[in-house]
């Protein structure tokens, strides 16, 4: 089995900054063609327009995946451009604190559209085309189906609660995806990170400077991860060296969920 993903069509959503951007970049480059999702249309040009991207290799496409027709839209564009598509990236997330104790507060039902409801609407719309474009051809993965989550979703925080629910319920349709799929030969899996620089993470330490010595003191590995250091990860469950692998969530945290935060030796 191979690594390789050159020839192949990905969507990846959440493309502007952060992970989905790194991610993006690094399909391109490994010879994927890939269209760039995201809302802020803006960053999308700024940042691919002066980036060495092959531009016959990518397309960007603004939209707002919280509305259904903005799904098809995407589809619309990306089967016009390549033909097919065989890798959705779902990096689209969003990252909010709340108040547990508040009930007017309205953050967990807006990540759980955000975290959830895109990723599995756009799962759903994409997984019927691949299925389609592969009518006739009974061998062979059909298409790979890879969720960005977080360490958030096994770890409890009061401030986090609604992050950590939709995180957690992005798990979870991971897995009753990847069943549902199988027969079809499509696999789905999740990233789950941690200790990463992604865009959210970047924007708390401008507020929070003292967070950064309290990640990496609980981090075995010792620092904060590039957004580049997911790539592989994600071009792995991409490729057909994970053929085998499905409906599995990888941790991507420099070890951090695998000790326990209190430092006293005691239960």
């Amino acid at each position: 089995m191979t690594f390789s993903i050159a020839g192949k069509t990905a969507i990846v959503t959440g493309a502007a900054n952060g992970v989905g951007l790194a991610i993006g970049r690094h399909f391109v480059a490994e010879g994927a063609n890939v269209v760039f999702c995201d809302m802020d249309e803006q960053r999308l040009t700024e940042e691919l327009g002066s980036a060495d991207v092959e531009p016959e290799r990518y397309r960007t496409f603004a939209c707002d995946l919280r509305q259904k027709l903005s799904i098809n839209n995407l589809l619309s564009t990306t089967i016009d451009s390549f033909e097919r598509v065989d890798i959705l990236v779902n990096a689209s997330r969003q990252l909010m604190t709340s108040d547990p104790l508040n009930p007017k507060e309205d953050q967990v039902e807006a990540l759980l559209n955000q975290n959830l409801m895109t990723s599995l609407r756009l799962t759903q719309a994409i997984s019927k085309r691949m299925i389609k474009q592969a009518e006739g051809n009974e061998e062979g993965q059909v298409g790979s189906i890879i969720n960005l989550s977080s360490i958030s979703a096994r770890r409890a925080h009061p401030d986090l609660l609604g992050y950590s629910i939709s995180t957690a319920a992005l798990d979870q349709m991971t897995r009753s995806m990847a069943v549902a799929l199988a027969p079809h030969r499509i696999r789905v899996n999740a990233v789950a990170f941690g200790s990463v620089m992604s865009s959210s993470l970047k924007h708390q330490l401008k507020e929070h400077e003292d967070y950064r010595s309290d990640i990496i003191d609980h981090t075995p590995l010792g620092r904060i991860a590039g957004p580049g250091e997911v790539s592989d990860a994600v071009q792995y469950l991409a490729s057909d060296a994970s053929s085998f692998v499905t409906g599995q969530i990888i941790t991507v945290d420099g070890g951090r969920t695998l000790i326990d935060p209190a430092t006293s030796p005691a239960h």
